[in-house]
């Protein structure tokens, strides 16, 4: 699981051709690339996703990428973020 934190700088912020040239970009890995703006997640390969987003200059962006077979896999416990082979995540249990 990759993760990168951005601030985004350019004055119209993410749109028309600075979405076009990002989507571009994010088509050429077989991985899932996803970006999250706040409590908003969306996959960074759709052109009308990213545009929905809103993205101006000043936002805070996190993108994700996700291995193209899903392993590593991410998990969130407690506030922190855990990369976790599928193979490991079959011997945990989980309690109510």
């Amino acid at each position: 699981m990759y993760m990168q934190q951005s601030i985004v700088k350019c004055e119209s912020g993410l749109y028309n051709r600075q979405a076009t040239y990002f989507i571009q970009k994010a088509n050429e890995f077989k991985s899932s690339i996803w970006v999250e703006v706040e409590d908003r997640k969306i996959n960074a390969k759709s052109l009308l996703g990213v545009l929905s987003m809103g993205i101006t200059k000043g936002t805070e962006v996190f993108v994700r990428k996700v291995a193209p077979l899903g392993d590593p896999m991410e998990v969130m416990v407690r506030g922190y973020e855990l990369s976790l082979r599928k193979a490991d995540t079959e011997m945990i249990e989980i309690a109510e």
